[in-house]
């Protein structure tokens, strides 16, 4: 007979009926869940196993369908599904038309802000705990934030906001000792040294007194204080910093002990003002190989449960990450000029190594994009080389500063963009689909895409010897296999590369869509029907003199291909330089992501699911060929 607790859990509102022996219970039986789950589909096993506790306490004293609960990033939310009517269901996490990774509105009313990125929840609920206000509500506002998410400046935006505005609202702090990579900045410093001042040593040791003095809830804090003043906060400073932003500190207090946890909470709940609750957790909590490497188990793939050890892929060619990483520190071991810069991702941008090699002239900046860019532009200002490794959809966070502070400037900051197209299982926040559209209209940028690993090498080299603004955009995943030159060479900018020629339609495609391309048009040339291809290269500038003599010379229609939303991508680029150029009556059928945010599936799965994939491809041109 099953007597698991998890399995009478169908509402969080049954969570207030445990005792506190079967809220521990249950808080094994969630770790066991989420460790099978994402041993078999992956996902952010380590940010989840350390709120288990966290979320037993919020749902306990909280009612999630009229209370609002805004978790930071939402990686940290698994426990959150499982409770809240999701655990059927939980075996789907992550894969094509499952249950999102992240809180999602449309999944649950238990989830009431749609995340992924960081850093943003205290701004939300301060919107929330206003608009509250405003409708004379009368629920709580709960902010749950990781500390490697309050490197993001929009978390003291949004402090400081909440903390002049004085609302009811609760912001808890939940401290883990790291996020992805090691915390940075001065901030973190501040947060972590050991208090040595002889006078705050004096009242430390006064409130030290004072606790001792109090009943069971003193000596817990007490205890956890002292633990975390040997990591990350201190008992007394954290209280000064964050009540400078105008909130009542409370902490800190151990994040894995239910019961102080709840009565906190309950304590808390009477509260009509802005308060931080601190509360310090284990990343990984309850799986030692998690504990022991919470930045491995950050954001995992499938892995084996007994050993802990990831399932390796199909393995095959590099990856295009690790040839970025390998050629990047070869250009630099050549030109002192280059810095190498990221926002908290060495290890997933492929910098760690360079980190390693060239210290001096590695800056890693934290969650924080938007001051990344600037600062290459200022690094770039003074005559030095700095390339951005990020995220494409990150890099989506620094907009204004790319365009202000470097393309009206003409800096030669090179943009690395890595995970550029569909990147799998964490779904549309994470996809990086709509770079090329928000870039190539910037004036004085290059943007440029590789169709291979050797390409991108040719690319990194002739970015970072490019007098201005340039990115270069390159997927998730392995290469091609091909062979890699070992003497890197400049491309010249906007020439493109005809790949073969043909005069029954013109294929135009750029980045990861050239190979699947040609390979379609060696297809059906077997068939009779003769196609050109040309691998574009740059989408910004375009090579208009071979694109326009091909368009007078081939008989039938366009194709443009991409890895990228059509909307404002490269072929809307290909249509305005027909119409600017004077044509009329040419077909040109555009190939990429429709105008809708894509779900999350594997790669593959996604490129089939649009046609994007050599099947799609051919049954698209044969179709506008009436084949």
């Amino acid at each position: 007979m099953n007597n698991r607790i998890i399995d009478r859990i169908t509402d969080p509102k049954a969570i207030k009926m445990l005792s506190h022996p079967e809220l521990v219970t249950l808080a094994a039986e969630l770790r066991t869940e989420i460790i099978e789950t994402c041993s078999k589909n992956g996902g952010h096993l380590a940010p989840s196993l350390g709120v288990v506790e966290l979320t037993l306490a919020l749902h306990r004293i909280f009612d999630t369908a009229k209370d609002r609960i805004i978790w930071d990033v939402g990686h940290q939310a698994y426990a959150h599904k499982l409770i809240t009517g999701r655990k059927d269901s939980f075996h789907t996490l992550r894969t094509l038309d499952g249950i999102s990774g992240f809180p999602k509105r449309a999944e649950s009313e238990h989830d009431h802000f749609d995340v992924g990125h960081s850093s943003t929840s205290i701004s939300a609920a301060t919107g929330m705990a206003v608009a509250r206000d405003l409708l004379k509500g009368t629920n709580k506002v709960i902010a749950v934030i990781g500390d490697g998410s309050m490197t993001g400046g929009i978390a003291y935006e949004g402090l400081n906001h909440a903390g002049h505005l004085n609302k009811d609202l609760v912001v808890i702090l939940n401290d883990n000792e790291m996020s992805i990579a090691e915390n940075v900045g001065a901030l973190s410093n501040f947060l972590s040294r050991t208090i040595t001042n002889e006078f705050v040593h004096k009242i430390k040791k006064d409130l030290e007194s004072f606790l001792e003095g109090l009943d069971s809830v003193g000596h817990s804090v007490l205890k956890v204080a002292k633990r975390a003043e040997e990591s990350l906060k201190g008992l007394f400073t954290p209280g000064m910093l964050f009540e400078a932003f105008g909130f009542e500190y409370i902490g800190p207090i151990d994040g894995h002990d239910v019961e102080l946890l709840t009565e906190t909470f309950e304590k808390v709940k009477r509260f009509d003002d802005a308060v931080l609750i601190h509360v310090v957790t284990k990343k990984g909590k309850g799986y030692p190989p998690a504990e022991k490497n919470p930045s491995l188990f950050h954001g995992v793939g499938p892995f084996d449960i007994a050993t802990g050890k990831v399932i390796k892929g199909k393995g095959g060619a590099a990856s295009y990450t690790g040839i970025f990483g390998d050629v990047i520190r070869k250009i630099a071991s050549e030109d002192e000029r280059l810095v190498a810069i990221t926002a908290a991702m060495p290890d997933g941008t492929g910098l760690s190594p360079f980190a390693k090699e060239f210290p001096e002239r590695f800056f890693d900046v934290g969650i924080a994009e938007q001051h990344g860019v600037t600062f290459a532009a200022g690094i770039a200002a003074k005559g030095l080389r700095p390339v951005f490794a990020v995220y494409s959809s990150f890099l989506q966070r620094a907009y204004d500063q790319i365009f202000h502070d470097v393309c009206l400037q003409n800096l030669p900051v090179t943009f690395a963009i890595d995970r550029a197209g569909v990147v799998g299982s964490d779904g549309p926040t994470h996809h990086g689909v709509f770079d090329l559209s928000f870039l190539r209209h910037l004036p004085n940028m290059v943007v440029m895409a590789p169709k291979d690993e050797n390409e991108l090498q040719h690319m990194l080299f002739t970015s970072v010897n490019y007098e201005g603004p340039s990115a270069v955009r390159y997927p998730r995943g392995n290469g091609l296999g091909v062979p890699l030159d070992q003497q890197l060479r400049t491309l010249p900018i906007g020439k493109s590369e005809l790949l073969r020629s043909g005069t029954d339609g013109l294929i135009l495609a750029v980045g990861t869509m050239v190979s699947p391309c040609f390979a379609v048009a060696e297809a059906l040339a077997k068939e009779g029907m003769n196609l050109a291809v040309v691998n574009a290269r740059f989408i910004k500038p375009l090579d208009s003199e071979l694109i326009i003599d091909l368009i007078r010379t081939t008989n039938g229609p366009v194709f443009t291909a991409e890895e990228n939303a059509i909307q404002g991508g490269f072929g809307s680029s290909i249509l305005e330089l027909i119409e600017e150029s004077g044509f009329s009556g040419i077909r040109v059928i555009r190939i990429g992501y429709p105008d809708r945010f894509i779900e999350q599936g594997e790669q593959a799965e996604l490129k089939s699911r649009y046609g994007l994939d050599e099947a799609g491809l051919e049954a698209t041109i044969k179709k506008a060929l009436k084949l």
